[in-house]
This record gives C-alpha cells, structure tokens and sequence, in this order.
C-alpha cells in the first residue's frame, strides 16, 4: 500500500509537471468555470426566479457541481493518451503497483478541481453569492464536491481504457455527462420538470450532492418544498453513498482494465 501511494504520487508530480509545461491547460481550465457562472447567473438569471432567494445563490452550488463533474473526465482523456502512445507499456515494464498510474492520475484531478473551485468562489463572491452557514459547515460542502469528483474520475478512468482515441472519449464523455448534469436540480428546481424526467432528476446522484451543496453553504430556502424522493431528503448521506459505491464497483474495474490495456 505504501509503495502503491509513492508510486501514485510520483505519477500525481508527473501528470503537475505536463500541466506546467502545457499551461494552455490550466488556463482554460480556469476560464470555463468563470464563463459558466456569468453566463447563467446573467442570461439565465434574470429569466429563472427561485421562489424566496436569489437565483445566484440558487445557481452555484449546481455551477460547483457541473465543473467537477466535468473536471473528473480529465482521468479518462489522460489515459487514452497514454495508452495511444505506449506510455502504459512502459510504466508497466517499471517496477510499481498496478494502481500507481490511476492513482496519479485521479489525484491530479483533485488539483485541477481545486483550482476550479477557487476560481468559481471567487467569481461566485463577485455577482453576490455568499455562503450563509458555518466554516465547518462550508469545507464539508468543498470536500463532498471533491469526494464525489474524485470518485468518478475512477468511472472515468475506466471509460479511458477502453476508448481508442481522445476524440472518441470527448464526445462519449460530453454524451453522458451533459445529460446528468442538466437533467438534475442543478439550474432548476426537480419541481418544474415534467413527470418522467422529475423521477430522473430526483434520483439522479448529482441532484442529491448538489442538494448537499447547498444546505451545506446555506443557500437554501426554508419556505421552499423539498421533494419526497430519499435522496433529496438526505442529500449529504446519498452523495457519500453514491461516492462510495462507485469506488468500490470501479477502483478494482480500473485495475483489472489498466493489467490488460494494450496501445493502439
């Protein structure tokens, strides 16, 4: 276990350094969530009204939630390339442990959406968002979005390993993230959704750990129904439910896949 974690952190330090020397990279990594939160907190805010509390403040944590969720895909893109260049060849014939590389890997998505989140607060912070709760309460809410994002960098990882080009990857990833992330509470209230898609939405697990979000930084109304649906009624115990089953389904499905990739 030991080895597995030096190992990963020297694949973490490996993957930070690509980064700084590719720094078109960071720079659009920043630049989305910024477009993001203006473009919906301005164009869609003034359209959308939440019943008792600002839109904005209604809006971020769904903002926070997309970001990462996206930011997680970063795993996935990086190991299709890796493989594609026979750099899994390589790091195989290495004396390390399987999970060192999707250690790494996943790690480096935790940095890349910590910056995210920075950069989001600060824009957030800007148009009139503020977090109305406790600072214990408000890092839990940081460290859920991560937590979550973290574990589905594994899902990603996987879907990585068995995609043959980055192209192909992008397109499959945008195909299934896009949808769970729209097709939740994340901009909208479950409420307003039509009868299937309200059913969708409410157990959707990014609802649930956007719901979270927001009782966790305060930016709740508390004349405001909240629907029937479990997830939604414990939303910080469902996220951390839906991060752990997909670690356990998926950590052991990306080792397995990482033993048998072959380059392209």
């Amino acid at each position: 276990m030991h080895t597995a974690l030096a190992d990963g952190l020297t694949i973490a330090k490996r993957n930070m350094i690509k980064i700084k020397r590719v720094p078109d990279l960071i720079v659009f990594t920043t630049l989305s969530p910024i477009m993001f939160v203006l473009l919906f907190a301005y164009v869609f805010g003034s359209a959308i009204e939440v019943p008792g509390m600002s839109y904005r403040e209604f809006l971020i944590a769904g903002i926070f939630t997309q970001t990462v969720i996206f930011g997680a895909t970063w795993t996935g893109l990086g190991m299709v390339e890796d493989v594609q260049k026979g750099i899994i060849d390589r790091f195989r014939s290495l004396p390390m442990a399987p999970s060192a590389v999707l250690l790494g890997r996943t790690s480096t998505d935790v940095l890349i959406n910590i910056v995210s989140l920075v950069v989001m607060s600060l824009t957030g912070l800007v148009i009139g968002w503020r977090i109305h709760s406790s600072v214990g309460e408000a890092v839990l809410g940081y460290l859920l979005l991560l937590l979550f994002a973290y574990a589905l960098s594994w899902v990603m990882a996987v879907v990585g390993l068995w995609i043959r080009t980055p192209e192909v990857f992008n397109n499959a990833s945008f195909i299934v993230i896009f949808p769970l992330s729209f097709v939740a509470n994340t901009f909208v209230e479950t409420t307003n959704l039509p009868g299937p898609l309200k059913v969708i939405a409410e157990w959707n697990p990014v609802s649930a750990l956007t719901q979270a979000v927001r009782e966790l930084f305060g930016n709740t109304n508390p004349a405001m129904a909240v629907p029937d649906a479990w997830p939604l009624q414990n939303p910080v115990i469902a996220s951390l439910a839906w991060t752990a089953v997909l670690l356990v389904i998926f950590v052991p499905f990306a080792i397995r896949r990482y033993k048998k990739a072959v380059s392209r």
